[in-house]
């Protein structure tokens, strides 16, 4: 398949804990990209999904740290925890 400018997106990166089974790993994919075709209007077949396992002891260092609290202005939903909570 050729590149298309402005077909080969988005992509989304899920963080989460391990232990999900990879059977709902794939539902939880399936419903993120069909939620995007639906509301944005992408053709399905751009839409990409990684699921990352991080360990609960890290999530406050690795995740929300630098991706949550050190990218607040671009969060379009902020969190119940943490430095950002209300």
């Amino acid at each position: 398949m050729q590149y298309q400018k402005g077909e080969n997106m988005p992509h989304i990166v899920i963080k989460m804990k391990p232990g999900r089974s990879d059977s709902l790993k794939t539902e939880i994919a399936q419903a993120l990209a069909q939620a995007l075709v639906s509301s944005a209007g992408v053709p399905e077949k751009a839409v990409s999904v990684a699921i990352e396992e991080v360990e609960a002891d890290d999530w406050m260092t690795k995740v929300y740290e630098p991706e949550i609290a050190g990218k607040a202005d671009t969060l379009v939903r902020k969190p119940s925890y943490g430095s950002l909570a209300k």
